[in-house]
């Protein structure tokens, strides 16, 4: 495998001093703040999460605060972010700071990398940005990133080309701004080395991309192509008696833990099995089908709403 240039890390800082987007928790770094964001940018678009991010640090300021919030006000907090398990873990790692560390996090990565919900990337991103640890962040962004520049056409999602990637990146941080060096690298994934469609021509690392040079740049990186969803089929009823509606409490453990949702019947009964689990002179009325994906599901529901006698 080819080697990364040396020369990256300062071309790259030169870049991101004038190009890196104004977001909040990277104008106050503090380790809660950047530990929040971390949680928040799981999986979703950093413009989506600003607005959640400067309500939760506004209602919640510290970590013995997200410690003590009650967990149905948290999850009003996050809701419409989804992937509610983020919301459950980060209060968990919380109360592990709050109780162990006096509401300090610690700048020791094992610490931080123990913490419930952080993986090697969200801990590296913690640890080097809140603290200047001199460790790695490597994320889908900075994946993409590294295969062009090295011209790889290995399966980015396999452990050893991971492992190896990583290594590399390592050895290019800097003794100092190691913080701004990883998000540098994330951030010109997101802004130009961009999937399917790089702004090569934009990149302040283009003398050192080996899949430029060879014109394979928007061919990389390389995946394996993703297993098909899994479908399940349920009946949501949404009960009605008067000007209440029954809601019940999913279960602590399992997909969308502990979340209050409409009755859920598994499978799609016909009429005559339907009017039989609920009490006579119920007026049933269909409602519009819908879809809803997870990362491995994909749930086809049918909808009723259903009016009980009083």
């Amino acid at each position: 495998m080819p080697q990364l240039s040396g020369q990256i890390p300062a071309d790259l800082l030169r870049w991101y001093d004038h190009n890196r987007r104004i977001l909040p928790w990277r104008e106050q770094p503090t380790p809660y703040r950047v530990m929040v964001s971390e949680f928040m940018l799981q999986q979703t678009r950093v413009e989506t999460v600003i607005p959640y991010f400067e309500r939760f640090v506004a209602a919640l300021p510290d970590f013995r605060a997200l410690a003590a919030v009650d967990d149905d006000e948290l999850a009003k907090l996050w809701q419409g972010l989804g992937y509610y398990r983020r919301a459950r873990n980060l209060k968990r790692a919380a109360e592990i700071v709050a109780r162990e560390y006096g509401g300090v996090l610690p700048a020791d990565y094992a610490v931080i990398r123990s913490l419930p919900g952080l993986g090697d990337y969200a801990a590296g991103a913690v640890g080097s940005i809140a603290f200047g640890l001199r460790v790695t962040a490597v994320d889908g962004n900075v994946l993409r990133v590294t295969a062009r520049l090295l011209g790889s056409r290995e399966d980015v999602m396999r452990p050893p080309v991971r492992r190896a990637f990583t290594e590399q990146i390592q050895a290019l941080l800097p003794g100092e701004r190691v913080g701004d060096f990883n998000q540098a690298l994330m951030e010109l994934g997101a802004m130009v080395c961009l999937p399917g469609a790089p702004k090569c021509l934009l990149c302040p690392l283009i003398a050192h991309c080996e899949g430029y040079r060879q014109g394979i740049a928007a061919e990389l990186p390389v995946k394996a192509p993703k297993p098909e969803r899994r479908e399940e089929r349920w009946t949501v009823l949404i009960c009605r008696m008067g000007d209440r509606v029954l809601l019940h409490r999913r279960p602590e453990r399992g997909l969308l833990a502990g979340m209050w949702e409409f009755p859920l019947l598994e499978g799609w009964p016909d009429d005559e099995a339907l009017a039989g689990m609920l009490p006579a002179g119920t007026s049933i009325l269909p409602l519009p089908d819908s879809r809803h994906g997870f990362t491995h599901i994909e749930w086809k529901l049918h909808a009723f709403l259903a009016d009980l006698p009083a």
